[in-house]
């Protein structure tokens, strides 16, 4: 699948945005945010818009597209796409068409005092559009958070860099998240008479490990004991495993588990009895003949990660009181400048390159070729219950591109100039180039960040 940030047309209407919105709003700066759904969110640096505002932007859009307007690139240069809209010079990172007959079709909705940029289904059928509000919130909470510390683009934390602050921006990112953990870790402990199944789920390389380590820690201080199960032991034998379209074994499909067993089992624990919980073995793919022996005392809470850990079908029957659903995610939130943002699947990307290669041996290449199979699972099986989380924790770190650099660099340079993957290695590489290096030998070893680097004490 592509990546919506890659595609031309999309691109093409991010130019006009720029030109119509600086046209409207001549004494402030359009921001483009982050992404929700498919789409972006979009608001003025300095002021708020209304929704009269907003009404006129999406006209004039339109009227621009209808016009079939030129386009001019001009060079690449500094790692950017230069290109004129009749009197306006636009810089974009990502490449557009030149013809704004070649926009993609969109629709702009006003929101939270600026507006979002639609891109989905509804932009040509005019489905309504159903917004993540938990979702949004972790954004702004971001964000919020960066300016109050006084980051809001690249260039900022480059310029904290230079000053030698580099250790500063480690400790208070980290600070940040293991506030964040120890938050979550209290609302837990204040609905503990009922709750006793802590469920986490995310995106591939957001640190879901690391978190349910660290959030696991938290839950201790607070006088719980959190017991871990893993729904890969629930796996059913590989001869009873789905299969995909292509006829391959399709082990992300939620059938790919015993769910009768695992709904008597959480529903056993729950009313206190003792269980034996299945042992899957990957090697013979079947189970083997052992299990655990599991109870849980009032003070036990079972913690369990994986991919179907939202899904409201993984344990229907169970009572939602008695479940706290935690939603992770790499919410990269700092932008290269006011209107090009970072997209966070590049940033999930990086980290999967580096993990892969350096604790698996996984060559770039090969992750590469996997990463459509994985983005098309994440949409099918995770981002669609996103909203059914009690909380959401946004795992990117401000420090991150920064000290992922050197690891990424290294990584993508073993792809040769031969490669088909050459064009993705030079983009990412390009992306890198606007982070200032930054010595990763500090950052402490519970990071999240360690997961994907190395040195972390839960591995």
């Amino acid at each position: 699948m592509e990546e919506t940030h890659l595609r031309q047309r999309r691109q093409t209407t991010k130019l006009g945005l720029i030109k119509i919105t600086e046209a409207l709003f001549p004494d402030d700066n359009l921001k483009t945010a982050y992404s929700i759904q498919d789409g972006v969110f979009c608001r003025l640096a300095r002021s708020v818009l209304s929704v009269r505002e907003v009404r006129q932007i999406e006209f004039r859009m339109k009227e621009w597209v209808n016009n079939n307007s030129p386009i001019k690139f001009l060079y690449k240069r500094d790692g950017y796409y230069h290109y004129k809209l009749e009197n306006k010079l636009v810089r974009t990172i990502y490449p557009a068409n030149t013809n704004t007959s070649m926009a993609e079709m969109f629709r702009i909705i006003p929101f939270s005092g600026g507006f979002i940029i639609d891109f989905s289904i509804g932009a040509i059928d005019g489905s309504p559009l159903v917004l993540p509000k938990k979702l949004a919130a972790t954004y702004e909470r971001t964000q919020s958070w960066l300016s109050n510390i006084g980051i809001e683009l690249m260039p900022d934390l480059n310029s904290f860099i230079d000053a030698g602050r580099g250790n500063e921006l480690i400790g208070i990112a980290e600070a940040m998240q293991e506030k964040e953990i120890s938050d979550i870790a209290d609302l837990i402990l204040r609905a503990h008479h009922a709750i006793r199944v802590v469920l986490i789920s995310g995106p591939s390389s957001s640190g879901k490990t690391t978190f349910a380590q660290r959030l696991s820690m938290q839950l201790r201080v607070n006088g719980l004991r959190p017991i871990p199960q893993s729904l890969d032991d629930y796996f059913v034998n590989r001869e009873f495993t789905p299969r995909d379209s292509d006829g391959n074994y399709d082990f992300e499909s939620l059938n790919a588990l015993d769910l009768p067993l695992l709904q008597k089992h959480i529903l056993q624990l729950i009313n206190g009895e003792t269980v034996q919980t299945p042992i899957f073995d990957f090697v013979t793919g079947s189970r083997l003949p052992q299990t655990n022996t599991m109870n849980l005392g009032y003070s036990d809470i079972l913690v369990i990660e994986g991919l179907h850990a939202l899904n409201p079908n993984l344990l229907p029957g169970i009572h939602r009181n008695f479940l706290f659903k935690v939603y992770i995610s790499a919410l990269f939130e700092l932008n290269v400048d006011l209107v090009n943002r970072i997209p966070t699947t590049e940033v999930r990307l990086m980290r999967r390159m580096v993990r892969g290669f350096r604790f698996r041996g996984t060559k770039p290449e090969a992750t590469l070729e996997q990463w459509d199979s994985v983005r098309k699972g994440e949409y099918e099986n995770i981002f669609k219950y996103e909203e059914e989380a009690d909380a959401m924790f946004n795992s990117s770190l401000l420090y991150e591109l920064n000290a992922m650099r050197p690891f990424a660099e290294e990584v993508l340079n073993m792809i040769g100039t031969e490669s088909i993957h050459v064009d993705t290695k030079e983009r990412l590489l390009n992306l890198l180039s606007f982070c200032k290096p930054l010595d990763a030998d500090k950052i402490p070893f519970n990071s999240i960040f360690r997961e994907f680097i190395g040195g972390s004490i839960y591995f």
